[in-house]
């Protein structure tokens, strides 16, 4: 049996309305004292306003590999990209 932390990776949303950005990992024991340590660690100049923390065992990702049958039948669809509409001066980080 391991006796290691389980290992947790850190997002960190800087402003409001901004997306979270994955900004390390750290070991901790539970989730509540990953948040602790992912504060201490990745905030310490007062830069975030929420932090999730994932155990990094509970994510799935996809393989570059995989990435033509993921996203090419996407490309198909045009009318998916805001390319039809002009973007307001006053509409900012979307």
């Amino acid at each position: 049996m391991s006796k290691e932390w389980p290992l947790w990776e850190v997002f960190i949303r800087s402003q409001h309305g901004l997306a979270h950005k994955h900004v390390g990992s750290l070991h901790a024991p539970d989730a509540g004292m990953a948040v602790n340590n992912a504060r201490d660690v990745y905030t310490r100049r007062n830069e975030g306003v929420s932090i999730w923390v994932v155990k990094a065992a509970d994510i799935v990702a996809s393989s570059p590999a995989d990435k033509d049958a993921l996203f090419e039948p996407s490309n198909s669809k045009v009318y998916r990209h805001p390319t039809f509409f002009p973007m307001p001066e006053e509409v900012k980080n979307l």
